[in-house]
């Protein structure tokens, strides 16, 4: 059942939009095409990309929505393009994103009745909150996107708390916690290129310098780092603190920095793309500092484990699963005060940060490979209990002539913007088909 399955892998984000799902994809599909199936990336249409990889990338209309989110919206409902999806003969739908991709993924299946298995990577409830104010739209958004979910025929989790917080928003089906991996080799970059960067930063090497790799956004516990480094600094303590990435609050943070008076001490990189690079970068580092709540694994966390350096993170959270404290990394309350008593210990006592990374290169670590391959292993028995009937899906049929309906209004609004002398006779079909899916939705069709 499992040799040489198609596999159809969607997600809304996809390079050059670089995040941790995104990442996942990527090794998903390297994974999978090299040899044990065949995948497809199915995802939204991006200005510039480029998509030269071993393997198909299929892109769909998308809509600019960077300035409300961070991200291009998918707008999965071309009829055009799931026909030609279905042709390919997919054996099992894998969605990494409960908004478009899974939307898309549902009525492929309609089309194709192959399964369709939903990684739930992030907290997508804070990006919603964060993005819709009202909090009417929130919940109802909330909402949809549980629908969605409960709608597929298995649901993974990258962590036990990932699935807690899935069930906490509604969802009420089974879950299988199925780890992510790292595309790092088990493995410190080169000791010279390290210092390199180091001399190229001006850290001296009786520094100690702390990294967060990532998005910068305040809800992965930025601010906690601030205020806790604001804690030593004022009691004469020497670090460096590297921000390595770029997200939408970094102008926020990047002045916070100034108001504490941190300037000398934080270092704001950019987003760094090129892997091996960014092995330099961590290797560089002494403690990743990752205080945040709402990452459901944290791959990151994972990556600097990779090269040899040890976390620290907030008990209890789902980043922290698999941490031992004082072992494989430090644990702490979320609180500046906590997390400042820590950073203290760890400028004192280097070399036994440098062991906690050690151990934690040794006993954290774990490949993509080890990872999509046991993935790949429970396809094969995802496909074999939905051939048999025992799919856990709950949802109502999307009709595919609604898609078709809203593929076509689409069309018209593009018509809009590049022929105004069809205007009135575009509005006036369009309002005619708003009125025909109101009606269907009433009908319960």
């Amino acid at each position: 059942m499992n040799e040489n399955l198609n596999v159809c892998l969607m997600n809304d984000s996809f390079p050059p939009v670089i995040d941790g799902v995104a990442n996942a994809v990527i090794n998903y599909a390297n994974v999978i095409s090299d040899g044990l199936g065949k995948a497809v990336v199915v995802t939204p249409e991006y200005p510039g990309a480029v998509d030269d990889y071993p393997f198909d990338v299929v892109r769909y209309r998308s809509m600019n929505t960077e300035k409300l989110c961070g991200y291009r919206a998918g707008y999965p409902f071309s009829s055009r393009k799931l026909d030609a999806l279905a042709a390919e003969e997919f054996n099992i739908i894998h969605s990494h994103c409960p908004f478009a991709s899974t939307m898309m993924a549902r009525v492929l299946r309609e089309k194709t009745n192959v399964p369709i298995v939903m990684t739930y990577h992030t907290k997508f409830d804070i990006d919603i909150k964060r993005a819709l104010p009202n909090k009417l739209m929130a919940e109802q958004a909330i909402k949809f996107v549980i629908n969605n979910i409960s709608a597929c025929d298995e649901v993974w989790t990258v962590s036990r708390g990932a699935g807690e917080n899935l069930r906490s928003l509604g969802y009420e089906g089974d879950f299988v916690v199925m780890e992510n991996g790292v595309d790092f080799p088990k493995g410190r970059a080169d000791r010279d290129d390290a210092e390199a960067l180091r001399q190229a930063y001006d850290i001296p090497d009786d520094t100690v310098l702390f990294m967060f790799v990532g998005r910068l956004l305040w809800y992965k516990g930025i601010r906690l780092i601030l205020d806790a480094l604001k804690i030593i600094f004022e009691k004469g303590l020497d670090f460096r603190m590297m921000f390595v990435g770029d997200g939408l609050d970094r102008q926020e943070i990047e002045d916070y920095v100034r108001e504490l008076g941190l300037t000398d001490k934080c270092i704001f990189t950019g987003a760094v793309s090129d892997r091996e690079e960014l092995r330099v970068f961590y290797t560089a580092g002494e403690l990743f500092l990752f205080p945040s709540e709402y990452d459901t694994n944290g791959i990151v966390v994972r990556e600097a484990a990779a090269c040899g350096v040890g976390s620290l993170l907030i008990e209890g959270s789902c980043a922290a699963e698999g941490i031992t404290d004082g072992r494989t990394g430090i644990l702490c309350a979320a609180d500046p005060s906590a997390i400042a008593k820590k950073l203290e210990f760890a400028v004192g006592h280097r070399e036994e940060i440098h062991q906690i990374g050690e151990h934690a290169m040794n006993e954290v670590y774990i490949s993509w490979e080890t990872s999509v391959k046991r993935a790949y292993d429970r396809y094969g028995a995802v496909i074999e209990r939905c051939m048999s009937g025992q799919s856990q899906r709950r949802e109502s049929v999307i009709q595919e002539e609604f898609f078709v309906m809203l593929d076509n209004i689409t069309d018209d609004i593009m018509r809009f913007r590049s022929i105004p002398a069809e205007l009135k006779e575009s509005r006036s079909k369009t309002r005619e088909r708003w009125i025909k899916i109101k009606d269907k939705l009433k009908r319960g069709e």
